[in-house]
């Protein structure tokens, strides 16, 4: 043995055991939850491309009276543009064509376009003062994601499961679902579910509509499953030599992901299988649950999930990015995503499991009051706005029936009660009983965590 080898070997059996006297029972962190918890796990409905705040939540009757007027130069106060509106002769201001009304005790307005949504307002917390500084896209979401608009760090699912590991050992942790709204709608890259620089372990794992839900799920033609045990032993005996001399986690990781794939052999047919569920299910999600890669079936999985143990259930519904034909577009996103959405919280609630049940609901930015494109009597378009936007949150550690912040007239500016992306972070981690301050990984020499420098926990929306 030369010395590199011996040192190489002793260096790398310390770090493991450092790096194992960290993790507690289940893959989490020792001393975390940081404090009780009120949330197990985390049900995140995003609706990318940027839901419209006036058409659905943050009513706003003057822009009756102020359509077609100029918005003030004293209400833009220069704040950036998109280079879509920066080429713009003016900035008309146009109003929602749908109807508000107060909806349950709590006096929430819920536009027309989501019956079933308003049904269950009293359930539900409003944040209409959300603010971002992305602007577009892209970076947006990643903002939202990981904490950062530049791509590369850990998501939030990640950085959960880094903190408090899986409490089930025949799924992943960390689950994503995609479901296509209309025919477009913007990229959704891996790398906002990936684990950055955390070990890969922390990573989601991404559900596929068609198909085997998980890639190579199925052995191939020819092999049996005594043949496929077989293999992952030797496999393993040859990982685990590897892994003695030289330490690295990672090692460590890809012989954990393929047990793991082996009892998901089992256990993900099992989930997918909705052939047990009562006719009242489909009832209450819509027919549409039925069909893998909707909207509605990802929300009953997530549920079938949540119940299962995954600690974080990533849901991504694509294209609400309205700059132009928003009169048609919005109502058809709403038409998909409203009674499953819904029926989500009845569903968690009527299991006893909305208590311990985080799910949050919204986008990466809203849109802007003025019109963007041509505006005519029956079509109009809005463009990215930063700047305040309506999200909502419903059951573990919130409160239900509660609004939290105001926008100015315009719902230009938020004018009470600003919660920033890293502050809705800090709350997330909060109810999951983990102080946003201490979750952090040493990389490149410096200490990271979700919330970067920032974030404080938006405590009047606690239960």
């Amino acid at each position: 043995m030369t010395r590199r080898e011996l040192f190489g070997q002793t260096l790398g059996a310390l770090g493991s055991a450092a790096f194992a006297s960290l993790e507690a029972r289940g893959g989490g962190l020792v001393g975390v939850p940081h404090h009780p918890a009120k949330a197990k796990r985390v049900i995140y409905l995003f609706q990318s491309g940027g839901p419209s705040q006036m058409e659905l939540f943050d009513y706003k009757p003057r822009l009756v009276d102020l359509a077609g007027t100029e918005l003030p130069d004293s209400v833009r106060a220069g704040q950036r543009l998109t280079t879509m509106s920066a080429s713009q002769p003016g900035f008309p201001v146009v109003a929602s064509k749908f109807a508000f009304e107060r909806r349950g005790q709590s006096g929430a307005w819920v536009s027309e376009l989501l019956p079933h949504t308003a049904a269950i307002a009293d359930d539900l917390t409003f944040i209409k003062s959300m603010y971002t500084e992305a602007i577009n896209h892209d970076p947006a979401v990643t903002f939202f994601q990981t904490g950062s608009q530049i791509a590369g760090r850990p998501s939030m699912g990640s950085w959960a499961v880094y903190g408090l590991g899986a409490e089930t050992e025949d799924l992943p942790a960390f689950v994503v679902m995609i479901s296509q709204g209309g025919t477009g709608g913007q990229p959704l890259y891996d790398r906002l579910w990936g684990s950055g620089f955390l070990p890969t372990k922390y990573q989601g794992v991404k559900f596929r509509s068609v198909g085997d839900p998980v890639l190579y799920l199925s052995n191939p033609a020819g092999v049996t499953g005594e043949d496929r045990r077989a293999y992952l032993d030797s496999l393993n005996e040859l990982n685990q030599r590897k892994y003695a001399e030289f330490g690295d986690p990672e090692i460590s990781t890809r012989i954990a992901q393929y047990e793991m794939a082996y009892r998901m052999q089992s256990s993900v047919p099992e989930l997918a299988d909705l052939s047990k569920e009562p006719e009242s299910t489909f009832a209450l999600y819509g027919e549409d649950a039925r069909k893998p890669g909707t909207y509605a079936y990802n929300c009953l999985l997530a549920r079938r999930l949540a119940e299962r143990g995954v600690r974080f259930i990533q849901l991504y519904h694509r294209d609400w990015d309205h700059h132009g034909g928003l009169p048609k577009g919005l109502p058809a996103r709403c038409k998909e995503t409203d009674q499953a959405s819904a029926a989500l919280i009845r569903d968690l609630k009527q299991r006893g499991m909305l208590d311990d049940t985080l799910v949050i609901w919204g986008g990466e930015f809203g849109r802007t009051v003025y019109c963007q494109g041509r505006l005519t009597a029956d079509s109009y378009g809005r463009d990215h706005h930063p700047r305040c936007f309506t999200i909502w949150l419903a059951g573990g550690g919130v409160r239900g029936g509660v609004t939290v912040g105001a926008t100015d007239d315009y719902c230009y500016n938020v004018t009470e009660d600003a919660v920033h992306v890293h502050d809705l972070q800090a709350t997330i981690l909060h109810c999951l009983g983990v102080d946003h301050t201490k979750l952090t990984y040493k990389f490149q020499g410096r200490h990271f965590r979700l919330t970067d420098v920032h974030g404080k926990v938006v405590k009047a929306i606690l239960a």
